[in-house]
């Protein structure tokens, strides 16, 4: 499994204070609606770099996970920084994810509320497995193993759907999905605002 706990760890992550704020992808464009490439290059500046802004993006975004296709990067890559059910905090990245099969005769769906960095302002409620297995490696190239439960196995889904070329509307009804796109249309623009905001704060 990856990762150790430790007594502190910062509000921001080290990797965000390195990083660069990107633009935000929206749903509609082309490139969330496609599978991502495979990683095949590792050990990288450039891969180091993209971790760091993705970190800073998803930090001003006030999100718990952000895929790289969010920020225009067509790479099965996505990081988090994510509490679980028991308010532990999980911070990573992952590479190449895989999901482990679920087998549906132990599997239990939570339906709870979920939201989407490019889905601005809206929040539906989506069902889904509590405990998830993914694996995939670290910008290294080394394997990792990442166990989820509750809120944190939900973001781990969430990101993989992602690279997958799907959002979380596509796992809604026709109602509901219209429902999420009101939403966004009437809260887009605040969205947008706070993350202006919070983008100039950087600079202060």
């Amino acid at each position: 499994m990856q990762g150790r706990p430790v007594d502190a760890y910062p509000a921001l992550a080290p990797e965000a204070e390195r990083g660069s704020v990107r633009r935000v992808t929206v749903v509609g464009e082309e490139i969330l609606s496609r599978p991502c490439a495979e990683a095949v290059e590792f050990g990288t500046p450039e891969l180091s770099a993209l971790i760091d802004d993705m970190f800073l993006t998803m930090h001003v975004a006030e999100g718990a996970g952000l895929a790289a296709n969010q920020v225009g990067v067509d790479l099965r890559l996505f990081v988090y920084d994510c509490p679980d059910d028991d308010g532990v905090r999980h911070v990573g990245h992952l590479l190449n994810p895989v999901l482990d099969p679920v087998d549906p005769a132990s599997r239990r769906l939570v339906e709870d509320a979920e939201g989407c960095l490019s889905v601005p302002g809206a929040v539906m409620r989506v069902p889904r497995p509590d405990r998830v297995v993914a694996r995939g490696f670290d910008k290294d190239g080394q394997p990792l193993v990442i166990e989820g439960t509750g809120y944190f196995a939900r973001c781990l889904q969430h990101e993989a759907d992602h690279l997958d070329g799907h959002t979380y509307l596509d796992r809604l009804s026709r109602r509901d999905r219209k429902d999420a796109v009101r939403q966004m249309a009437d809260r887009r623009e605040d969205v947008f605002a706070r993350r202006a905001a919070r983008t100039a704060d950087l600079d202060r």
